[in-house]
This record gives structure tokens, sequence and C-alpha cells, in this order.
């Protein structure tokens, strides 16, 4: 079958410019071997995130006591199960994507792909050619370590978590970055008894020391055990409980058994060696232009610049009008924002204090504390959190928003990372009272005459 353009993976980008290619009038074939959509609105942010706001509730229902009256909060998974369910159009059917997709124009191909020969893939047999490319946008999964014992237990990715029609007693997640730290505290909200066992000496190890400590805190005044600096030796199943054996301390088990240990890309499978493309590489590299190769653009996971959809919808954009011939600005990276939505809730842009003194910056911070603000103190009970600001050379190039919707307070701080607005300006704008985000305005002060 002929094409313009073939495009690999239905994910939010893929999907995006497969859609917007055939709107402006190009025969595209849209390959997915798994569900239109990817796995953001079936598996990923949109189910995650409405199983954290179920927690979140059952958590602000605790802290009415001392604020506002008495409260009695009682879990019930039944009702989180049911709304992720209907959220996932009647339990992970992509009837509507797929319908949305085929209706601006697309040929959707389902199966599995694989790039036989420039400008060529095969399907399943099907052989499809593309006169303009393709794009390549087929996402990640979870990478499971290779932990003796462990393959062939029943062992849960985040697939099985957002799946589960009931929650375990007890729980291990096996990784303490951002999706087993959101997990992880969602069914113990829920009350299963759980247990962080993270490789790196602290959780969410890519975020800035102080949001660790104040993640772990968190976690530990809700009774969830830490284990950080734990290396897994062996992983053993004996039909009603995981084992895991850990170097330089105690076995921990539970009933059931998370892995989150983050995500790859299988680009051996995919045959990107037929375009010329290194198979053994952990992404593919692309420039500015989100060119990989010639008639080859890739957006998303498998580029490496973050398992994000904000920034696979950002690359699909940039890949759609290059193809177009339309002008185009080319990616920039210097300002990814991302978000852990734990509670507190950890937003994080631009580079971290280490990753700039390791650059060779010339290197200024500061930190507020969110609990010395005037929301913050207003706000009383689950207000822990603070503003970090990395500076150099007069401008911010990274910060972090933890606490009450850190998320949010970390939009301001995207733009003035992405625009490169002088510190100095930003200490001459107005900062609405009483919000949260005025403590970044304390923090800039502290920035241009502090430390």
């Amino acid at each position: 079958m002929e094409f313009d353009v073939i495009v690999l993976g239905m994910g939010p980008g893929g999907e995006d410019a497969a859609g917007r290619l055939a709107e402006a009038g190009l025969r595209v074939a849209a390959v997915e071997a798994n569900l239109v959509g990817g796995e953001c609105p079936y598996w990923g942010c949109i189910p995650s995130k409405m199983m954290i706001r179920a927690a979140d509730l059952l958590a602000e229902g605790g802290r009415v006591p001392g604020m506002a009256g008495d409260s009695t909060v009682s879990p019930d998974w039944a009702p989180v199960a049911q709304r992720i369910r209907k959220e996932a159009t009647d339990d992970w059917n992509d009837q509507v994507a797929a319908d949305r997709l085929t209706g601006k124009g697309a040929h959707l191909v389902r199966g599995k792909a694989r790039i036989t020969a420039p400008g060529e893939v095969t399907v399943d047999g099907q052989v499809l050619r593309a006169h303009r490319g393709i794009v390549i946008a087929t996402g990640s999964e979870p990478a499971v370590p290779p932990i003796e014992g462990l393959k062939g237990t029943p062992y849960w990715t985040n697939h099985h978590a957002i799946e589960a029609e009931a929650v375990p007693g007890s729980l291990i997640v096996l990784g303490g970055g951002a999706i087993g730290a959101e997990l992880g505290q969602v069914f113990s909200r829920f009350g299963a008894a759980v247990t962080v066992v993270e490789g790196a000496d602290r959780l969410l190890p890519l975020e800035e020391p102080e949001a660790s400590e104040l993640v772990a805190k968190a976690f530990e005044a809700e009774g969830i055990e830490v284990r950080a600096g734990a290396a897994v030796r062996r992983v053993s199943h004996d039909g009603s409980a995981f084992t895991l054996e850990v170097e330089d301390g105690p076995a921990v088990s539970a009933e059931r058994l998370l892995v989150s240990t983050g995500r790859r890309s299988d680009l051996r499978a995919l045959g990107v060696g037929a375009i010329g493309l290194d198979e053994s590489a952990r992404s593919i590299e692309t420039d500015g232009r989100m060119r990989a190769a010639e008639g080859v653009w890739a957006l998303g996971d498998v580029t490496g610049r973050g398992a994000f959809t904000h920034m696979s919808m950002y690359q699909a954009n940039i890949v759609v009008r290059d193809i177009l011939g339309e002008p185009v600005h080319e990616a920039e990276y210097h300002a990814v924002p991302r978000v852990t939505f734990t509670d507190p809730e950890v937003g994080s842009v631009g580079l971290s204090e280490a990753q700039a003194r390791q650059s060779g910056l010339d290197v200024r911070t500061a930190l507020t504390r969110i609990p010395d603000s005037p929301r913050g103190w207003i706000h009383k009970a689950g207000n822990e959190g603070f503003v970090k600001l990395v500076a150099a050379d007069g401008v911010l190039v990274g910060a972090t928003s933890a606490g009450p919707v850190g998320g949010e307070v970390l939009s301001m701080l995207t733009l003035a990372v992405h625009a490169k607005i002088p510190v100095r300006r930003l200490t001459e704008m107005i900062y609405a009272y009483p919000t949260f985000h005025r403590a970044v305005e304390s923090t800039l002060k502290e920035l241009s005459t502090g430390r």
C-alpha cells in the first residue's frame, strides 16, 4: 500500500501528527499495535491522576479536625476502579479514539510494525510504503530489571496497578521514581501496607535533594516505609506473597510487587537499522526539526527527551510543520517541565543545582519554605513544601516548586526559565497576595541578596 507518510505509534504525539497530516491532505498510514491513544489515556497520566485525586480527597478529609470540625473518612476503592474503567471507554476499548483518527482521514493499520527498508514498513506481513517519510512515535514500555527470580512471577507493572479492582493488603513498590512514588502513596491511602524499595540513595533521585527529603518525610508520616540505597539481589514468590532479598538489610515481603524501574524503547524490534540508525541505542537522536535520518522523523519517548505526554505533543507540532514545509521553531530543551503528583506535589523545570554546577556555571540558589509564606500559614494542614531557584549569569536556569499545587506554581517558573527572563526583572513583577506563587517573590529576593 502506498502513502505519503507512515506514522508508527498512536500515542498522543503520534495520533496528533497523523491526524493533522491527514487533515492537511496527505495520505497517512497510522500504525498501532495496541490501543489508539497510547499509554496516557488508558494506563498513564489520566487514570493515575484520577487515582491520585481520589487518594488526595481522603487525605484532605483527614485534615479537617482542628481546622473545620470533625471528620471520619473510610476509603472505598470500588468507585475509583469504576471511574477508571469508564474513562478508558468500557474496559480499555479504543473505538472512540480510532474513529476520531480515521475521521480526520488517516488510514489506521493495526499490528506490529517493523521498518524493512528506507520508506518501507512491514506490519504483520503487509508492506506499506511512504513517499515522503516515516514518523517514529512508538513510545516506550516498562523496563523490568534482570533480577534473579523476578521473571515468571506475577509482578505488577503500572498497567496492572491501574487496572486493579481491589487494593492488596500489602504492596512492595520497586522503584522510587515519579510513577512508583505516586502509585505507592495512592495504595497506601486506600489501606495497603506499602514499602518503597529504591536502589538510589533517595526517593525521586532525579529531583532536588530537598524534594526527596520532603516526600520521604510525608511518606514516613503516612506509614509508608522507604528503603533507599537498597540493591535487590533476588525475588521470590511462593504463590501468595513476594519476598525481596536486599543487600545490607532485611528481606521485604508483601502480597503484591509493583515494578516501577523506568521505561525503555526497543529499537531493535522496530528495525531502525534498516534506515541506518543504531539499534542498540537507548533512544533515537534527532536534530532541531526532529529529523533522525533522510525521510525519517522521531518524536516522544523514543527520542530520550523525557517520557512525557507534553513532550510528545511539543515534538509532534515540530514534525508536522516540518513535513508540511511550514516555518519551524527548532526544538529547545532547556526548560522542560515535569511534575510528580505526590502529596506534596513536586514540579521542576530546567537544571537542578547539581546539574548546573556540573555544567560549570556560576550558580546561585535560594529556597523559601511554603509554611513560612502567608498562603502556607493560612493553608496550615498539608502545607509542607518549598520553592527553590537556581540561577546563573543573572537568569534562572532551573526551579522546583513543591507543595500544594506545586505543579501549578511551576507554570510561571517554566516561563521564566524558557524565556530567560533576568532575575532582576522578575523581582520587579507584581505577585498576587496571598497566593502560593507569592513564595516565588520571597525566593527571588533571597536569590538577589543571598548566597
